[in-house]
């Protein structure tokens, strides 16, 4: 043969391989792009007969049985023009065969659910030793309780559930049989976490709803089978000690995507921020709150020196143990305050530079001296209630947050024995002898007593002044910034001494 013969001969031969080949990369092309047991999304293009049409976006329709469309009572759920969701039983190029669930009956119907990957629906009849009974295609298989979905801890709540579940094992004749929901879950997840990764990335802002609560966040699902986390320190910008402070399970959210990372598992985490997603609250707070407003707010927590209210979601301010109360020294903040309290405060100074915010609870409430010389004048008569005696005189309330002195000297010159007499709790009758709202002090004398020449002045002035200091000592409710002064250097003074 000729060297033309031969390539004459060899020409088909190689024409006949290479459409060959084409062929099976055009079968492989239109065909492989999905698998048995693949779950499947497309419109129904027709109903004929026994039969349905789906386009699932590739070359070849897929096509199903029109009894899978039918419900409990038989009737067609989906028709011409719906999207309906299936599982791949199997893909060749002759077409793509689709169930929304195995159907049928009997070992063959489990062993082929088993060999394509397709679910099957079982109903969880009972539990036994390790497991769960569920019935399914008309027989009894078993699911292990680790294959089972999370259940809270609740062996007894799958009990007589419908589920999907996958067939793992089919032997000796259909005796054994075993199921796993968590398997389909699993695959589930995978499929749509891969989806979701396609697009999602750190900075997006997402909607979810929320699965379940644990002691450090809450889980969030952002696609089905598919969860992200927020920790406890994400879900708010006010301060909550538990998630259920802020969200409940079946919230609808929207999250802030904080990081995705694959741990050595081959574990996708998703962290979000559902604060994060709801933005920084600090930023308005200078154009909603302004020194010398007075606005309500709920307390939050309590310190040694003051107490934390929320005027704002998620903006705290401070109301210093001094600035709590006009009528009392307050020693510490549970004398006035507990956490949930609704109160009214003053604000006194904002710094969005350093997030502090000053708080004031007794301002809100109004400066008692602020009108004490038109409430009390000179010369009037006052009832007042007793708070403490001792060798400087007695001091009496005569209103929230105004105290007034009778001196020792007044009571001792008065030759009046009930006065030397007076205790604690005591309701007497007296006279404004002079009023200082500088100093935030009240002289007192009794009705009927002579008029000083100069009222609170010689002995008086003096005694009253180291009466005064020894007051604020002893603990006596005084109030003032003058009081506050002479505490303090009463007790360097100590201090020192010692």
């Amino acid at each position: 043969m000729t060297t033309e013969e031969q390539r004459a001969t060899a020409a088909p031969e190689e024409g006949l391989e290479d459409f060959a080949a084409m062929l099976a990369a055009h079968d492989e092309a239109s065909s492989g792009q999905v698998q048995p047991g693949q779950k499947v999304r497309g419109t129904i293009i027709a109903l004929t007969g026994e039969s349905v049409f789906v386009d699932v976006g590739l070359k070849e329709d897929g096509i199903m049985d029109r009894k899978d469309l039918l419900d409990a009572d038989g009737k067609e759920i989906a028709g011409q023009g719906d999207v309906v969701e299936a599982w791949v039983v199997s893909a060749s190029p002759q077409g793509i065969v689709l169930s929304r669930s195995m159907s049928g009956s009997g070992v063959a119907a489990l062993e082929d659910a088993r060999d394509a990957g397709v679910p099957v629906e079982g109903r969880v009849s009972g539990t036994c030793k390790g497991g769960y009974l569920v019935e399914v295609l008309g027989k009894t298989a078993f699911c292990p309780g680790s294959q089972m979905e999370a259940t809270g801890g609740d062996v007894e709540s799958p009990v007589g559930r419908t589920m999907q579940f996958l067939v793992t094992r089919v032997e000796n004749r259909g005796r054994n049989i075993v199921v796993s929901r968590r398997a389909l879950l699993d695959r589930e997840r995978r499929e749509n976490l891969d989806k979701l990764l396609e697009t999602l990335k750190p900075g997006d802002m997402v909607e979810g709803r929320v699965t379940r609560l644990a002691p450090f966040g809450a889980f969030v699902e952002l696609a089905p089978a598919v969860e992200g986390m927020i920790h406890l320190s994400e879900l708010s910008w006010s301060r909550v000690g538990a998630p259920d402070e802020a969200v409940s399970v079946g919230d609808p959210v929207r999250v802030k995507v904080l990081d995705i990372t694959t741990n050595e598992k081959g574990q996708t985490r998703i962290s979000l921020s559902r604060k994060q997603a709801e933005g920084d609250p600090w930023q308005d707070v200078p154009n909603r709150l302004a020194a010398g407003s007075i606005v309500q707010g709920k307390v939050r927590r309590l310190a040694p020196f003051g107490a934390f209210v929320e005027v704002l979601p998620g903006v705290e301010g401070l109301i210093h143990i001094s600035e709590m109360s006009w009528a009392k020294r307050v020693n510490k903040p549970e004398d006035v305050l507990s956490v949930g309290d609704e109160v009214s405060v003053k604000v006194k100074d904002v710094n969005p530079g350093t997030r502090r915010i000053a708080l004031s609870l007794r301002d809100a409430e109004g400066d008692p001296w602020q009108d004490a010389e038109q409430r009390f004048p000179v010369g009037s008569s006052v009832e007042g209630t007793v708070e403490s005696s001792g060798k400087f005189g007695v001091f009496v309330n005569l209103a929230p947050g105004i105290t007034g002195l009778l001196p020792a000297g007044v009571i001792k010159n008065s030759k009046k024995p009930e006065l030397a007499r007076l205790g604690k709790g005591d309701s007497v009758t007296l006279v404004i002898q002079n009023i200082d709202t500088g100093a935030r002090r009240v002289s007192l004398t009794y009705e009927g007593a002579e008029a000083a020449s100069e009222p609170g002045a010689g002995g008086q002035r003096g005694q009253g002044a180291g009466s005064w200091k020894q007051h604020a000592v002893t603990g006596a409710p005084v109030t003032g910034i003058m009081a506050q002064a002479l505490q303090k250097a009463m007790q360097k003074s100590s201090k020192e001494r010692s």
